[in-house]
């Protein structure tokens, strides 16, 4: 069935989204089954020839994009937005590596593993399986597209795309050559479907579809996640925001320092893994923030500091004074908030107060400190001397990831291959029975 059966007109269009996502749904748990069964190979062949078609197909990618990008700006979209709308030659280089890279890591689907005898004589283990459809909800991003479709696959999964009205013309075609890539390779077209409407009504049916619909994946602004988590009746892997810290510790080589508070707050503004809070050790703040103040005002940074911060900076031509909203604020903009702690103490304690629990990184030499960092820092990712710019599934080793979770249960951190599967307990016996 097509969109266009189903919007006859405006009055009847609240029902024609539901028969057609109800369609979807059906085309999609059909197609999951398929999938479940696929061999390594296939779905090795299918990732390999979607990488091929991107590439050779960059040129109309990027004309797609253009499309998007002009509706966008003409739309007034914000600077982060459209930076994480934008599909540059490297982005395309990086979907088409992501997929290869998916190829290269081994098939997780029917691994078994913890095999153990019981005294009755049987064996018991667990086998990893997908977790069957996967409904993925995005803004912005149209490589989201390709790592979804790509980890999806890899994992036996089946999945149902919803990008934003921002990005259709982009995400159209590259669904068109993913669908392309799983025909060449045998696989159900169907395995990877994206919704055609920018309606917002299939996404209220898409998340209250659990016969058909596993797990959503949301992707996008925490008025979005908030929504979904209110209304939806299927289970979800996602963060609501990333409001990252780093602690420059009184144990810090200062060049480390340097180097990775500047890239975790500049090298992207519009990422959810970005430095948002920057919090420095009383006894070295007077010689790590000037230097840092230097580089920030080379981009214009503005930095809300608290009162002790502000004393050392006073100078600075883009200071404010922070407020207490500030500490949990995620900006996604050149905007940096700063307090001088006393020490690590309560550097954790205001992390583990204000963080968003995505990613959290220290500065320092000392590894006992750095160490216990690890250990009492609650969140999903937690770093020593590395910006948290690398908390990516790309970056990882996980071919891409299909998002980031702050939860505790099922997924934490980048989800990629192992967090869209789940575990099975198998059983094999020589004929015991219970006594």
């Amino acid at each position: 069935m097509t969109l266009e059966r189903f919007c006859v007109n405006s009055k009847k269009e609240k029902m024609d989204i539901k028969h057609y996502m109800n369609d979807l749904g059906i085309r999609a748990r059909n197609a999951s089954r398929a999938m479940a069964k696929a061999d390594s190979a296939a779905k090795n062949l299918a990732l390999s020839l979607i990488a091929a078609a991107i590439r050779c197909e960059a040129n109309a990618l990027r004309a797609a994009n253009e499309l998007d990008l002009a509706a966008a700006k003409a739309s007034g979209m914000e600077a982060a937005m459209l930076d994480r709308l934008t599909l540059s030659d490297k982005a395309i280089a990086s979907m088409a590596e992501g997929l290869e890279q998916i190829v290269s890591l081994a098939d997780p689907i029917g691994e078994i593993s913890t095999m153990k005898y019981r005294p009755s004589g049987i064996q018991v283990g667990q086998m990893r399986v997908p977790l069957g459809v996967i409904g993925i909800i995005y803004e912005a991003r149209p490589n989201v597209t390709v790592d979804a479709a790509g980890l999806c696959i890899k994992s036996g999964n089946a999945t149902i795309l919803r990008g934003g009205s921002e990005a259709i013309h982009c995400n159209q075609a590259l669904a068109k050559l993913v669908k392309e890539g799983l025909a060449g390779a045998g696989l159900p077209a169907d395995a990877v479907q994206i919704v055609e409407t920018t309606d917002r009504a299939a996404v209220g049916e898409l998340i209250t579809m659990p016969q058909y619909v596993d797990v959503i994946v949301p992707r996008g602004g925490k008025g979005l996640i908030e929504r979904l988590m209110r209304e939806s009746k299927v289970p979800m892997i996602k963060h609501l925001d990333g409001i990252c810290h780093v602690y420059i510790d009184d144990k810090a080589d200062l060049k480390k320092a340097l180097d990775v508070a500047f890239n975790a707050k500049c090298h992207r503004y519009g990422t959810c893994n970005t430095m948002e809070t920057l919090l420095v050790a009383r006894a070295i703040a007077d010689q790590v923030l000037p230097k840092l103040a230097e580089l920030y005002a080379t981009k214009e940074v503005e930095l809300r500091c608290d009162l002790a911060a502000s004393q050392i900076l006073s100078n600075y031509p883009h200071l404010k004074n922070a407020t207490e909203e500030d500490w949990s604020t995620e900006y996604l903009a050149p905007i940096l908030a700063i307090k001088v702690v006393a020490d690590m103490d309560e550097a954790i304690s205001h992390i583990n107060d204000y963080s968003s629990k995505h990613t959290e990184a220290i500065i320092t030499e000392d590894y006992s400190r750095a160490m216990r960092f690890l250990r009492e820092v609650d969140s999903a990712s937690v770093m020593v001397n590395a910006s948290t710019r690398f908390a990516d599934g790309f970056e990882y080793g996980l071919g891409a990831e299909i998002g980031i979770s702050n939860d505790k249960l099922h997924a934490r951190g980048p989800v990629g291959l192992e967090g869209l599967t789940s575990l099975k307990y198998v059983v094999f016996g020589h004929g015991e029975i219970r006594q």
